[in-house]
């Protein structure tokens, strides 16, 4: 699998509950149209109360079965018309992009998988 990872900051006049209602509302529609496009995914970020504003207010992961999909996605319309949607919401000076493969790592012998909690239980 190939990913497309995106550090996402939302434009400073835009409030954390319009950048959300944003994209799910406009540019993820974008996003699943794109061709070869296997799986999407959209971490939001949650401000610690008690530490810093973070950097960003999510990471998107597109995922791709290979680099030859990713760059026919690159190369159609639909890429286009999410490029072109990207200003309309996110501080183009902090937005990052990555392609990334991934690679799963073993975990030791005798290891189960652990399911995530809720920060603090």
């Amino acid at each position: 699998m190939v990913k497309v990872i995106v550090f996402l900051s939302r434009r400073t006049e835009m409030s954390r509950e319009d950048f959300e209602r944003y994209m799910r509302e406009t540019h993820v529609p974008l996003l699943v149209r794109m061709p070869g496009l296997r799986r999407l995914v959209v971490n939001w970020v949650r401000p610690d109360p008690s530490g810093p504003a973070p950097a960003y207010d999510a990471v998107g992961e597109d995922w791709f079965d290979d680099a030859e999909a990713l760059g026919a996605a690159f190369a159609s319309p639909e890429v286009k018309a999410v490029v072109d949607d990207v200003p309309n919401f996110l501080d183009m000076d902090k937005f990052e992009l990555l392609v990334t493969e991934e690679e799963d790592m073993p975990l030791p012998a005798g290891t189960a998988p652990r399911r995530a909690t809720p920060h603090g239980q």
